[in-house]
């Protein structure tokens, strides 16, 4: 006998214990894949005969088989499953999770298992044991096709013996099919507009007598969201187009709630004639019977839903949640048909429809119809394609991967809508204002990122970074990146210095580096802009308007400006200067995510300077000086103080310094006109991460939009360096020798590839080469004293750097998610990883 198994179903053993289950589960499938309840007898109570402990075992069996099936595993249950009862609670979990089941019922006969069961130790119990399971197996056998399996195989001892199994994947399931795509919405008998798109999508299209030849760009192949029929005036041929292609394998077809009711009705059964589904009859009626015939049949074979490209893409109708995707049952299909109401009727006497898109956070990007809408717009990962060509709307394609939308407006008001198409609201404005769940961010937490495979964020890191995220942050539809920390390079060895750019050119080309960019390191304090070119954009986009469109936050999602009219100036001379320097067009995007240093250090910054540097430099001002008066008066009694009078000196010029150095990072800021915003990172924007530029791009164009607002927007100095030219070396360490002793704070040495590589994986994507009165401020006045240096010369840069590479991954990832519509919650995971890293005390002080 050969079976053939879905790839994805629950499998039940049914049979009186000796009957050959398990023999028969061994030789059929994977270890792992059977749950035994003589098993999990053996877990919770150490003997596998122990009865008492059934309830328990199979307490455990269920837990075992829900888990599998939520990840969609096949699973098989080698247990006797003799009683109906117990079937059904099975078939039900089975129905929960939208797995088909079969079931393999074995018609041993009796004395063939007592003469198995006699054989094994572990089998002593009487022969009516087995008689009583062989009578519930054949008493049920009668009904068991009717309980809800799939598939039910009698099988006697010959048969199981020669059963051959193969398995098949799911109709659903098209997880080899990589693309590239070109998914369309729903079409409603508008062939002309259906022409002209895919035309504009660059297919060839050719009328063939009473067909069509459909010639599609290399490699791509389209997609069809259902409702081909009804309400428009070609519905026969965008029927002969559609299947055309199917046929042609340069397309794919789902099945759409109108094709479903006009199958119905070509067959003759009862049906409402509503919705357009008389224009399609009658048209249909102008067709011959055989046409008639041949596209009933296509529209019957068509299913709810594809899972596609290793699970990254799924489309449907009208939608689907995150557990039906790639799985068969009559809900799910129900989903995808008519999606998911609420039992209501709105004014204009049409289901109100649950915004389940609004709850997604799936993986998966679900592309869908159904339902129009003004405009086809990304929340949490799903789009609706349906808006209203036939309505006198548009015909709407999303290609994929590119994410690129593709429109054609309609040539004509077709049908008038019952509900007018304004007043659906979109996906974005119906996004609700709290959209960070704590679920996606709660607990134990192995990220995956593209830069490294899986990044761990542990509980407790996790709960110190809570308290920050839910009541510091800025409004999270906003917060879409955070950046990384900065690892400083190794110590130098010269005297007096524990930084030099040697050192810095030295790790860099260890890791196989020859290119360079060196960037001025300003003093002031990280932050965040994100700045949408008008307020429609930033809806559009973020799903939230705000005053200035955009936002600007510190390196822990904190909003940076207390004062938010200060806030509101500089976002509008940053757009200014964007839409000055045509970045918005270039781009070809409206919005941007920028990386910046804002000058002077931000107010908590200066007020950490009145708390604790200003208090260091006073102390020490008024105890060196009490020291040299006392020393003075000692000298003049004769006492050889000298070497003791030498040392306070020295102290004393250091601790002038340390006041000098921190006095030089902060000035009065009244108002924009005391800032400096010095961008050196264009992150993102739409559909782009510009990490695949390097650092030379990234300056160039930062260059571009300074110039247009010299007095707010600092251009940032730097110099490229070649690791084989000593000449080059020695400039650049030249003019950080000259930048320093002006008091500037130093400068980032960065490989030229935004993300480079070396022998042993990711290099560091910055390393941190400050000036000596800098870490004056960072170490302290004494910092510099021969016996000081060498205790930090010992400092570890492991940890630091092992932080500085996993941040910047996750950064990437975020935003990457972020370009890539994945559903909000996939982009906070990764951002709220890097502030819980932050929360570890890393850096390497003593």
């Amino acid at each position: 006998m050969k079976v053939t198994l879905p790839d994805y179903c629950l499998v039940l053993l049914i049979g009186p214990t000796g009957s050959g289950k398990s023999t028969f589960a061994a030789r059929h499938f994977k270890p792992s894949e059977v749950v035994s309840s003589d098993r999990c007898r053996g877990i919770v109570a150490d003997d596998e005969t122990d009865q008492s402990a059934t309830k328990d075992a199979f307490d455990l069996v269920h837990f075992i088989i829900e888990k599998r099936l939520a990840a969609r595993r096949l699973t098989v249950v080698d247990a006797t499953n003799v009683r109906p009862e117990d079937r059904a609670r099975l078939i039900a979990i089975g129905k929960k999770y939208h797995a088909l089941t079969a079931g393999f019922a074995f018609l041993t006969p009796d004395s063939v298992c007592l003469e198995r069961n006699a054989s094994r130790p572990d089998r002593d119990f009487g022969a009516h044991v087995v008689r009583n399971h062989a009578r519930l197996l054949k008493r049920g056998l009668k009904r068991i096709h009717r309980e809800g399996m799939r598939f039910v195989y009698k099988l006697d001892p010959a048969q199981a013996d020669g059963v051959e199994i193969t398995r098949e994947r799911l109709w659903t399931d098209k997880r080899d099919q990589n693309g590239p795509f070109d998914i369309i919405g729903d079409i409603h008998g508008c062939a002309d507009e259906l022409e002209v798109l895919l035309g504009k999508l660059g297919y060839d299209v050719r009328r063939n007598g009473g067909g069509y030849d459909v010639i599609p760009p290399d490699g791509r192949r389209a997609i069809f969201l259902g409702d081909l029929v009804d309400r428009g005036p070609r519905t026969p041929d965008v029927l002969r187009l559609v299947k055309a292609m199917v046929e042609a394998g340069t397309g794919f077809c789902i099945l759409g709630n109108h094709e479903a009711k006009l199958v119905k009705a070509l067959d003759g059964r009862k049906v409402k004639v509503a919705h357009g589904l008389q224009e399609s009859l009658d048209q249909m009626a102008e067709e011959t019977p055989a046409f008639r015939q041949e596209m009933r049949h296509f529209m019957a074979g068509l299913i709810s839903h594809f899972l596609l490209d290793e699970g990254r893409l799924v489309v449907a109708h009208a939608g689907i949640r995150e557990d039906m995707q790639g799985r068969s049952s009559g809900q799910v299909r129900g989903f995808c048909l008519y999606g998911e109401t609420t039992g209501e009727t709105d004014e204009f006497g049409l289901p109100v429809r649950y915004n389940w898109a609004q709850d997604y956070r799936g993986r998966a990007k679900v592309v869908y119809g159904h339902t129009p809408v003004p405009e086809a717009e990304w929340l949490n990962g799903t789009i609706c394609l349906d808006t209203g060509c036939v309505f006198g709307g548009k015909l709407s394609a999303l290609r994929y991967p590119e994410l690129e939308l593709v429109q054609v407006s309609a040539a004509r008001v077709y049908a008038e809508p019952i509900r007018p198409l304004d007043h659906e609201a979109s996906p974005a404005e119906e996004r609700q204002e709290a959209t960070l769940d704590i679920a996606d961010v709660l607990g134990k937490r192995i990220v995956t990122t593209g830069l490294r495979r899986t990044i761990t964020i542990y509980e407790a890191q996790a709960a110190a970074a809570l308290e920050t995220m839910s009541r510091f942050a800025v409004d999270p539809r906003w917060l879409i990146h955070l950046p990384p920390t900065m690892s400083p390079s190794e110590t130098s060895q010269r005297d007096g210095t524990l930084e030099h750019p040697e050192e810095a050119f030295a790790y860099f080309a260890g890791q196989g580096q020859r290119h360079l960019v060196c960037e001025e390191k300003h003093m002031g304090s990280r932050a965040i802009l994100v700045v949408a070119r008008d307020d429609g954009a930033a809806r559009a986009r973020f799903g939230a308007g705000r005053p200035g469109s955009g936002v600007i936050y510190t390196r822990t999602g904190r909003p940076f400006f207390a004062d938010q009219a200060l806030e509101l100036e500089v976002l509008a001379r940053v757009r200014a200067a964007l839409t000055g320097a045509g970045l918005w067009d270039r781009l070809a995007s409206d919005w941007v995510c920028l990386d910046a240093e804002i000058l002077p250090w931000s107010a908590k910054a200066q007020a950490l300077i009145e708390q604790q540097y200003a208090p260091v430099a006073a102390a020490a001002r008024i105890g060196l000086g009490a020291a040299a008066e006392a020393l003075a008066a000692g000298q003049a009694r004769g006492l050889a103080l000298d070497e003791l009078e030498r040392e306070n000196a020295q102290r004393q010029a250091r601790a002038a310094r340390y006041r000098a150095s921190f006095k030089g990072y902060v000035w009065p800021v009244a108002g924009l006109d005391d800032l400096k915003i010095a961008p050196f990172h264009l992150l993102a924007s739409e559909g782009a991460v510009h990490g695949d530029k390097d650092h030379l791009w990234h300056m160039a164009r930062l260059q571009e939009l300074c110039a247009q607002d010299a007095a707010l927007l600092l251009a940032t100095e730097h110099r490229q360096v070649d690791l084989e030219d000593p000449a080059s070396q020695a400039r650049a360490a030249k003019w950080w020798e000259e930048m320093t002793a002006r008091g500037g704070e130093g400068m980032v040495v960065k490989p030229l590839d935004y993300v480079a590589r070396g022998p042993k994986g990711l290099v560091q994507p910055a390393v941190k080469c400050r000036g000596r009165d800098y870490l004056r401020i960072i170490y302290g006045p004494d910092y510099d004293a021969p016996e000081n240096l060498t205790r930090l010369r010992r400092r570890g840069l492991g940890k630091k750097r092992s932080l500085a590479a996993r941040e910047f991954a996750l950064g990437l990832e975020s935003l990457a998610r972020f370009v890539g519509h994945e559903p909000l919650g996939r982009v906070h995971e990764c951002v709220f990883a890097v502030l819980a890293m932050e929360s570890e005390p890393v850096d390497p002080r003593l």
